[in-house]
């Protein structure tokens, strides 16, 4: 499955769920993840979708990651539809 479909995929599950899945770009600070979710309730998680077969997180991204779970931010690497089923189960159980 390409990355695209693993993206779309999530932004209608987040959006069945009441939630946005913004497309999340930040000039000047490049290794950022690519979706901000945003639910109700005001849960924001961040995403990172990658293609399961080929798709590697860069060092930038990696340094990233560390920087956002410093900060106690929720920050996931989604490389599947399983992947992303098994996240929105989880958000499905704290809404």
């Amino acid at each position: 499955m390409r990355e695209s479909q693993i993206e779309n995929y999530l932004k209608r599950e987040i959006e069945k769920l009441g939630g946005q899945c913004l497309k999340f770009v930040s000039p000047g600070n490049k290794g950022v993840p690519d979706r901000l979710l945003i639910l109700p309730g005001g849960k924001v998680i961040f995403a990172e979708l990658k293609n399961g077969n080929k798709g590697r997180l860069s060092a930038l991204q990696v340094r990233m990651q560390t920087v956002l779970k410093s900060l106690k931010c929720r920050t996931y690497v989604l490389t599947t539809k399983p992947e992303v089923d098994k996240l929105i189960t989880e958000l499905r159980e704290e809404l």
